[in-house]
């Protein structure tokens, strides 16, 4: 299995993950152009990927999404709650919307892919466990970390997770007081400090790579992330990478580089 992420940040998330002939992307919130050169730069076309699992509805989720329904017929999946309110504001997601129930593994090619719940400022969010030639798993935009949590992303090979915003970044940046409050709520989003905890946890329970993502552009650097999750995993054996906020990074077994596109 090969994981290749386009962007993961507060401007926009999108990653692409391939096993032998399936290529799947996980939410796509970016462009629908700047995906088609991502992938054309991964060696594919848009009618090579066989279906988009959603995440939530939140525009840096979803964002792309429209542009592409009306290029090609990309199947969507996604827990009942995100696919009514993707329906209700795309109406061309109608026809392709396959509705997922998490904890339920189901088939997509040669994959086999389970939703698990996240806690955030929306009805209903999920991470993605998906195992193949390979295990990955994802879960940002969570403001806490909850057995389901636990239980989606161990023993995953390589895991990304949030790494959204250093504290002190945070609690002096520029944001309006109701802002700060909701990120750091049990519904917002991990801060540095909490995600360097999970991967600790993660690093125990297996994980071999973690991937710094959802990282905010005004209340954190990737070299803050890294240092204060690479000292939670000194002597793990586990590796700590960020992902891109714009080109792309592509994980295989054994080795990682990070691509300009």
């Amino acid at each position: 299995m090969k994981c290749t992420v386009f962007a993961s940040g507060s401007g926009g998330n999108c990653l692409l993950l391939s096993d032998g002939g399936t290529h799947i992307l996980l939410d796509a919130g970016i462009s629908a152009r700047r995906i088609r050169q991502s992938l054309c730069a991964a060696g594919l076309d848009i009618r090579d990927i066989g279906g988009v699992l959603i995440t939530h509805e939140h525009s840096d989720h979803v964002s792309g999404l429209k542009t592409l329904l009306r290029q090609a017929e990309i199947p969507l999946y996604a827990p009942h709650t995100v696919a009514a309110r993707l329906c209700g504001f795309l109406p061309e997601a109608v026809d392709c919307m396959h509705v997922i129930r998490p904890g339920t593994p189901f088939g997509l090619g040669r994959l086999t892919v389970t939703a698990f719940h996240t806690p955030h400022d929306t009805d209903e969010s999920v991470g993605y466990r998906v195992e193949g030639d390979g295990v990955f798993a994802l879960a940002t935009d969570m403001g806490r970390v909850t057995e389901e949590i636990l239980a989606g992303l161990s023993g995953a090979d390589t895991v990304l997770i949030e790494s959204n915003h250093d504290l002190d970044m945070l609690r002096n940046g520029p944001y309006p007081a109701a802002l700060k409050r909701r990120i750091l709520s049990d519904r917002g989003h991990l801060s540095n400090a909490d995600c360097a905890s999970l991967a600790q946890e993660l690093a125990k329970r297996g994980a071999g790579t973690v991937i710094l993502g959802h990282l905010s552009r005004e209340n954190n650097r990737p070299d803050i992330a890294l240092r204060e999750t690479q000292a939670r995993l000194e002597g793990s054996g586990a590796r700590v990478l960020c992902a891109p906020v714009w080109g792309f990074l592509e994980i295989e077994v054994g080795e990682a580089r990070a691509c300009s596109t």
